[in-house]
């Protein structure tokens, strides 16, 4: 603990090390990349909540959930929907990562200053902003490895989402439909898609978080009040996904099927 006070100390009252002051171009250039990062962060994070919503219809019933899919294909929603987010997922991810730590002796000191200042009492920030300051390196960390596991499994999945809606490989027709879809889920990918849950609800909520502090919407509200909105949209979508994976494993019937009289 006591090193992390005194890196934080010296970073709030030492000046910068000569040689390390960033010229215009650089910092134009660094601007330019952090607003593409965060802009392809909050498209992704809007797509994903938009793409929650859409497997949710599977709560109505099997059929209304291909009608939805089926109009998507025939009017070239779906098609091209694939390639965009491919190419944003790789965006991010390279613009994104190129603040992580690229060494594991400066992961694990970043870790370690996270864990002290997690037991510290002192207080750097003033006003209304939280007061341990452990808790924004704390979820960075966690964001880092989020998208590790993203990385992994959403190239996984977008991959397989290619194949459905270009070919009939795993189904009975070309593009995405009900029957296909859980019995992939039921055959096991249900546990495939559970972390995978988890962790882009995490790096979407946080992520948006952050992007409210820095880029300005935050100053209107209160860090306490930023921190309640992302709890409950985490929470909110956690729980409608944790949802939509009980219908699709073939847990439960599809709970809303009656408001359309559409049967399991």
């Amino acid at each position: 603990m006591r090193e992390a006070t005194r890196v934080i100390d010296r970073m709030r009252t030492d000046p910068p090390p000569r040689g390390s002051r960033i010229t215009a171009p650089d910092g134009r250039k660094q601007v330019l990349y952090e607003v593409l990062a965060s802009g392809s962060g909050a498209v992704l994070a809007v797509f994903m909540w938009g793409h929650m919503f859409f497997v949710a219809s599977i709560l109505l019933g099997t059929r209304t959930f291909d009608t939805i899919a089926q109009w998507m294909e025939h009017v070239y929603v779906a098609q091209p929907t694939v390639f965009i987010v491919l190419a944003l997922f790789v965006l991010h991810a390279v613009l994104a990562g190129r603040k992580v730590p690229a060494q594991l002796r400066e992961r694990k000191r970043a870790f370690a200053l996270a864990s002290d200042l997690k037991q510290s009492t002192r207080r750097w920030t003033g006003g209304d902003a939280l007061t341990r300051p452990h808790a924004e390196s704390w979820i960075w960390i966690w964001q880092v490895r989020s998208a590790l596991l993203i990385g992994i499994l959403g190239s996984f999945h977008i991959l397989l989402m290619g194949l459905d809606i270009f070919s009939d490989l795993f189904g009975r027709m070309e593009g995405i439909e009900a029957v296909s879809s859980m019995a992939r889920t039921r055959a096991g990918l249900v546990w495939l898609y559970l972390p995978l849950l988890i962790a882009v609800e995490f790096h979407a909520s946080v992520g948006l978080l952050r992007l409210a502090v820095k880029w300005g919407p935050g100053n209107r509200l209160s860090r306490r009040t930023l921190w309640r909105i992302e709890h409950v949209i985490f929470w909110s979508f956690i729980g409608l996904g944790l949802l939509v994976l009980v219908v699709l494993a073939g847990w439960i019937d599809p709970p809303l099927a009656f408001l359309t009289g559409d049967g399991p």
